[in-house]
């Protein structure tokens, strides 16, 4: 039974609208199912506003945040928890550890670092936890023929994509993870 979600995504206040409204209704239906959320910590761009939504429809946040990045990323100061650790490292095993899944929105490169990292451990057998690409308005197509692409090289196996499941809707997504 999943519990808790860790849920990886953007800090940027630009990205385009249907991923805030993606990451609003992702929010509400992990309020509404009791399932608490995990994240980086912030308090803006999608990571503020999936938070948001959470703690809006009566649900649990945790938020993970390193020191050096508190105001960086304006610690969010409104969630049921918020932990200021010392490391990014000890950021992401936090992140990882609370998590009984983890679903991935649109992101930059701390967001990439962050699935590729949870990818890397499932391959290497570290955890069985369901790895879920949301991928609204199609954002991760140029990532998953990256991957093909790798598979193709004989870079990483062919079963790859046992590792990870991409969604594009909240449905699908809740499929997977209840």
């Amino acid at each position: 039974m999943t519990t808790s979600v860790t849920v990886y995504c953007s800090s940027s206040s630009q990205c385009p609208k249907e991923y805030f409204d993606a990451a609003a209704e992702l929010g509400k239906a992990l309020a509404e199912r009791a399932i608490t959320l995990v994240f980086g910590g912030g308090n803006v761009g999608l990571m503020g506003c999936i938070a948001n939504a959470v703690m809006r429809n009566g649900g649990a946040v945790k938020g993970i945040m390193p020191r050096f990045l508190e105001e960086r990323e304006i610690a969010h100061s409104g969630i049921t928890e918020l932990h200021i650790v010392d490391t990014m490292h000890e950021r992401k095993m936090m992140l990882a550890e609370l998590a009984d899944a983890f679903i991935v929105l649109p992101g930059g490169f701390g967001t990439l670092d962050e699935l590729v990292e949870v990818l890397t451990w499932r391959q290497l057998g570290h955890h069985c936890k369901p790895i879920i690409l949301f991928n609204i308005a199609g954002f991760w197509d140029p990532l998953l023929q990256f991957f093909d692409t790798l598979a193709g090289q004989k870079l990483v196996k062919p079963d790859h994509e046992n590792l990870y499941q991409v969604c594009s809707s909240i449905d699908e997504i809740f499929g997977i993870i209840c």
